[in-house]
């Protein structure tokens, strides 16, 4: 590792656990936040060349407290929060922690920070591309290009975003509010990993940098709470489905479905690692939909050869994951393990129960294609296939449903 990519992994290490103690200190969040990538411009530009300080976050903090500092004084309007941010700054406020010390707090201001950008007050859109933003250090330019749209756009919605949790508390909820908040947080970061994983659309399937981001934030919730079973099982999920990321797309960028993927492209290290968590995570307690649905990603990978998948122990999963926590995507999947259990036409009655709530979605129709074409029905299941891929949004997947569907016409 270079030093310009060492210095650039400990800022994105430290960014979040500086905006939180910043937050904490002094309140306004934009503010904040804006001092931060201050202080983090000046720490990319000196530390290549000067050395790291023994105390990196430390330092973050001195410096981007001088820089929140001078930005409220520099306006005469905000005179008032400038004397309201005095009356809050601690003795040591521009003194950087001595070198050793942990200041173990702004670790926990890392999940504060987390719990701060899914706030309920914020649309789920808004949390993920604040919380990629905030705790994940992406520029809005990252951002902007990861969700297809215009930097500008995505300016305004993170500008949005702060200025509704603008005056929220920066504090942990309390325990009655804990879990539902907690599950928002690792909810955000699912959907922060599926877009990474699978893109919703445009010309690539998979943006590797969304789905590490994801893994990476998920394992700072892990270390900050080890016995949440939830947040346990969604960094297995995530390593598990992430571990199969090399072997998904072939040399032009195609897509290549689960069960003809070359299995010795898949991670073997991430998947030793998630399945040790599957097991720790479902030794934390009732078996909630992350651990459910990591095990079941453990199964397939375990499997040498996709004949040797245990589909039967996959369905009896799915069967508990859909009775406890009743998702349509869950129960599309079920479809595909009980047609390889009960056969095509077994599942193709399963899918058909699910037409109303999926109406219109390509998977649905792509799942149909598939039953249809093991059922040995090749008009209706290229038919199928070609619905799907006008349906979906993705470049590969497109592609990938229409040579499905070519395939079946000759």
């Amino acid at each position: 590792m270079n030093g310009t990519s060492a210095t650039e992994d400990l800022l994105r290490l430290h960014a979040p656990q500086v905006l939180g103690a910043l937050v904490r200190r002094y309140g306004h969040f934009g503010e904040a936040e804006d001092a931060v990538q201050e202080a983090l411009l000046a720490a990319a530009r000196q530390w290549p060349e000067q050395g790291v300080p023994d105390n990196a976050r430390g330092w973050l903090i001195r410096v981007a407290s001088r820089r929140l500092m001078d930005q409220l004084r520099s306006d005469e309007a905000r005179r008032r929060r400038e004397e309201e941010a005095a009356q809050l700054s601690p003795r040591d406020a521009f003194t950087a922690p001595p070198p050793g010390e942990s200041r173990a707090p702004s670790q926990d201001d890392t999940l504060t920070l987390l719990f701060l950008c899914s706030h309920p007050v914020l649309s789920p859109a808004a949390q993920v591309a604040l919380t990629l933003r905030a705790v994940g250090g992406l520029t809005t330019a990252e951002i902007a290009r990861a969700h297809m749209l215009p930097e500008a756009t995505m300016a305004q919605r993170i500008s949005r975003a702060k200025a509704k949790v603008k005056g929220v508390p920066f504090e942990q909820p309390r325990r009655k509010d804990r879990d539902q908040r907690l599950a928002v947080v690792l909810q955000v970061l699912y959907l922060i990993f599926n877009e990474g994983y699978t893109a919703t659309s445009g010309d690539a399937l998979h943006r590797a940098d969304l789905a590490r981001e994801a893994i990476r934030l998920t394992r700072s919730v892990r270390i900050l709470l080890p016995e949440e079973g939830a947040v346990t099982g969604l960094l297995a999920l995530m390593l598990l489905t992430e571990a199969r990321s090399e072997a998904r797309t072939g040399p032009h960028g195609e897509l290549i479905p689960l069960d003809e993927q070359d299995r010795s492209r898949w991670d073997r290290r991430a998947i030793e690692e998630g399945s040790a968590l599957v097991e720790k995570a479902l030794s934390q307690g009732p078996a909630g939909a992350y651990q459910l649905q990591a095990a079941i990603a453990a199964l397939h990978d375990e499997a040498a050869q996709a004949d040797d998948t245990d589909w039967p122990q996959i369905l009896a999963l799915y069967d508990i994951l859909v009775r406890r926590t009743p998702d349509p995507m869950a129960e599309l999947s079920r479809a595909v393990a009980f047609a390889m259990v009960h056969g095509p036409r077994a599942g193709l009655a399963e899918v058909a129960a699910m037409e109303e709530r999926l109406a219109g979605h390509h998977r649905l129709d792509a799942v149909r294609a598939h039953l249809l074409e093991r059922a040995g029905e090749t008009e209706a299941a290229r038919d199928a296939y070609q619905l799907a891929a006008r349906r979906t949004l993705n470049i590969p997947e497109t592609r990938y449903l229409r040579m499905r569907a070519a395939r079946l016409s000759t």
